[in-house]
């Protein structure tokens, strides 16, 4: 069936939402994957630390984005690459909160994004022990792929929502989101505290 999202995916230099050290993208027109971006970002000063724990999940370190640009610098390549998208994110409370925080800590306008979380379709859509990405990955007929890479990781998440879309028969997003029962999401930025 054909469905139109961009997909996203964050790795984080540490637990601080803010410390985005990697993006992937990937866009799907028609229901097929028709492009794939990612790149490293710098995470900000405050929270630029590399902690061994996430390093040892998805293998990047402070030396790999020395040269990569920050945030702010970053964010107009990633909002003209999503465009007027839905965007999907396995788990997109903590990619969300990745942009929330990023824009946040950068003092940057946080972009107005309507967003879909392919954990919640896995949960309408397959009956399957446990939805983190591989399982439900692989119930979308999506075989192995680098757990943890951000590319990987977006390319994991668009075959769920594409084989979700297919199996309850719908022509797109919206579509899918009323037939499961589920409601698209609007990123808001963090409130001030006064």
């Amino acid at each position: 069936m054909p469905v139109d999202f961009t997909a996203i995916d964050f790795e984080t230099a540490n637990s601080h939402p803010s410390s985005a050290c990697s993006v992937g993208l990937v866009r799907v027109r028609d229901g097929a994957v028709v492009e794939r971006i990612n790149w490293l970002i710098k995470p900000p000063p405050g929270h630029a630390e590399f902690l061994r724990f996430n390093v040892k999940i998805h293998g990047i370190t402070a030396e790999m984005v020395e040269d990569a640009r920050e945030w702010a610098d970053q964010l107009p390549d990633l909002t003209g690459f999503i465009g007027a998208d839905v965007v999907v994110a396995h788990n997109a409370s903590f990619d969300m909160g990745v942009i929330r925080a990023a824009c946040a800590e950068t003092i940057t306008p946080t972009p107005r994004l309507k967003y879909l979380c392919s954990v919640q379709m896995s949960r309408r859509t397959y009956d399957i022990p446990s939805h983190r990405l591989p399982l439900a990955a692989a119930a979308a007929g999506f075989g192995d792929f680098a757990h943890h890479d951000a590319l990987a990781d977006a390319e994991a998440c668009a075959a769920i929502i594409i084989d979700a879309a297919r199996r309850h028969e719908v022509a797109d997003v919206a579509q899918l989101t009323k037939k499961t029962g589920l409601r698209l999401q609007q990123l808001k930025a963090i409130p001030l505290k006064l």
